[in-house]
Formats: C-alpha cells, structure tokens, sequence
C-alpha cells in the first residue's frame, strides 16, 4: 500500500557560508562564466527542484534572512528563521520540520542549500520510492550514488517525530543511525546528490561537471 502524503520541500540555509565568503545560497546556477548573467541562484534552483514532487517548500534561514527571504518569496517560498543558527544545523532542521507539521504536511522532502539542485528523474525517483516505501514499514529514502549517500532526503511523519523528539545536541546522522532498519537508500544516476559545495575551489570544480549533465 503506497502512502499518498502531503510532501513538504525543506531546504536548510541558515549557515554562515564562512569559508566560501559569500552566502552559498546566492551562488549563481547553473554555474556561469565571469561576465555571464546568471539564470538563478543555488536558492531558487533548489526551490524549483523540489517543487516537481512537494506542495510548498519552507527555506530555513538565520542571520542571512534579510538576503534569502527575497529569493525565497519571489520563487514562491516560505520562510522561517532560526534565531541561533550557531547551535548547529540540526536546530534548523528541527525548526524546519515544526514548520512542515505546523502547515498541515505528513512528510518532508530536505536538501541543503550548499548542495547543487538535483535533476527533475533524480526527485521524482525518490518521490516515487518515498510513496511505495510504508508497505515495507521505511521511514526515510536517502539517494544514493557511487555508493555514496546525499541528499536531497525524504521523511516520513515517524522519522520527523524522531528528529523532534531529539535533544538540540544531536546530529541527523545519529538519529538516522538508531532508526536504520527504517532506511531506503535508493541508487540516482545523478553525481550532484553527493556534492556539497564549501570553497570556492569546490564551486569552481562544479562549473566543468553541471555541462556535462546537462548534455
């Protein structure tokens, strides 16, 4: 029996992007030349990917909400703000995941926005997988790539209570680790769900392999 749930799209850009000096959710994408107007932003690109299998999406921002919010709003987004982002991505994605409760929604779609938007088969192969996945009693479908696991994630109300009920101290990845009998990893054939984007070296190693992809 497949679950149709409201789908939440959660997209975490609270961080202080520090070592790649500018905020990560600003980066243009596609990734472009010097001199070359973007068509987007890291952002925007992630919000529109996740709106091909999700009702609404909540951008989670921090001291950065003065610069995402207008993003956020003009791609059709929420907006909440966690008020002490220096505690740790995790009490983002905690604030997150109230709000996807808060607006009515049984299960979540999360990304990062230091992670490049992924492919429109990649989010609708984990949707398709997260709809069929109750019959096997899993909570969480994690993509997977060259044996690599990445993002974007997606939870189900079970696995959403479990983060909630978690202490602001933990981590996503000890929580996924006591709920692993309740993990599907589904294998992507799209190399972006593993890449997270700090530096701008990293950054720049991006821009030779998005037009490969996109060939």
């Amino acid at each position: 029996m497949s679950r149709a749930l409201s789908l939440c799209g959660v997209i975490l850009a609270a961080g202080e992007s520090s070592r790649m000096g500018t905020d990560k959710a600003l980066l243009p994408w596609p990734p472009v030349a010097p001199g070359q107007v973007p068509e987007g932003t890291f952002l925007s690109g992630a919000i529109a990917s996740l709106a091909l299998s999700t009702d609404l999406t909540i951008v989670v921002a921090g001291k950065n909400e003065s610069i995402v919010s207008p993003i956020a709003y003009a791609s059709g987004a929420g907006i909440v703000v966690n008020p002490a982002p220096e505690r740790g991505q995790f009490s983002s994605l905690q604030i997150g995941l109230r709000e996807v409760l808060n607006r009515g929604r049984d299960a979540a779609m999360v990304t990062l926005v230091d992670r490049p938007p992924v492919g429109a088969r990649t989010v609708e192969k984990l949707r398709e997988a997260f709809d069929e996945a109750s019959a096997r009693y899993k909570w969480v479908v994690v993509p997977e790539y060259a044996g690599k696991h990445g993002h974007p994630i997606v939870l189900a109300r079970e696995m959403i209570e479990a983060f909630l009920r978690a202490p602001a101290t933990a981590s996503a990845r000890d929580i996924q680790h006591q709920n692993q009998e309740h993990i599907q990893y589904v294998e992507v054939d799209d190399p972006l769900v593993v890449v997270n984007i700090n530096t701008p070296q990293e950054y720049a190693a991006l821009q030779s392999i998005v037009p490969l992809l996109r060939d």
